[in-house]
């Protein structure tokens, strides 16, 4: 039994990496079975068809996240609001030593998968979720520095667009000039949340216009916002 759940998880192990670099519709099941070291029998015990072996990659992600991703940066920085730039800044550093090519796992598969396999959908939004869940717990914990009524599902979420977009655009040009520039925007506009220093960081928050509730049925989120005005262009960031 033991040498059947270490197979299985070479497999898994050996899937993600191949759906990584080369997309899922690219990579082979000989391959993986190939670079997992095991037997092609093997694999088609474990996961009858490719989608199966798929859905257990994402769900291996889910379990993945804490430790690999989100603790080591965790247990380094104390501050909610700087765990979210350290978070970016790690994702600025998987680009670098991959040379741009290694881009987000879940946002690759999204653009590859989202319309021809939707069944795949529901585990590509819960990896989602779980990201967007551990930085609006970030803006959770620095709720007292922040103006009242901010929905910290709104800014996990904002957090999450800007870096899925920076990544985009940092391997499309193999340049990180676009997702530093993003990255400045950002910290620019939460440090003037925190600060208060313009009506745009203190938004009238209206049911039914603006952000809907995001993800979709979460209990935490503030259904809609609205900005009095719209946000004025940042300046130098400091």
């Amino acid at each position: 039994m033991a040498h059947d759940s270490d197979t299985r998880e070479r497999l898994i192990e050996a899937a993600m990496e191949l759906f990584v670099y080369q997309g899922y519709q690219a990579t082979g099941l000989a391959q993986i079975a190939k670079k997992a070291g095991a037997k092609p029998g093997s694999l088609y015990y474990f996961f009858p068809t490719k989608e199966e072996l798929l859905a257990a990659t994402l769900e291996k992600r889910k379990v993945l996240l804490w430790p690999e991703v989100l603790q080591p940066i965790w247990d380094n920085i104390d501050d909610p609001i700087e765990r979210v730039f350290g978070l970016l800044a790690g994702y600025r550093r998987m680009l670098q030593f991959t040379e741009f090519s290694h881009g987000c796992p879940i946002g690759n598969l999204v653009l590859e998968l989202a319309e021809s396999h939707p069944h795949t959908r529901t585990l590509l939004a819960e990896n989602f979720d779980g990201w967007i869940a551990a930085v609006r717990e970030c803006f959770v914990e620095a709720k007292d520095r922040l103006p009242e009524g901010i929905d910290p599902n709104g800014l996990a979420v904002f957090v999450l667009v800007t870096m899925e977009g920076a990544v985009m655009l940092a391997r499309t040009y193999r340049s990180f000039d676009a997702y530093d520039a993003a990255i400045v925007f950002l910290r620019d506009y939460v440090e003037r949340l925190i600060q208060g220093g313009t009506q745009w960081a203190n938004p009238k928050w209206s049911h039914g216009r603006g952000w809907p509730d995001w993800p979709p049925g979460n209990p935490g989120s503030t259904s809609g916002s609205t900005a009095t005005e719209s946000q004025k262009q940042a300046g130098d960031a400091p």
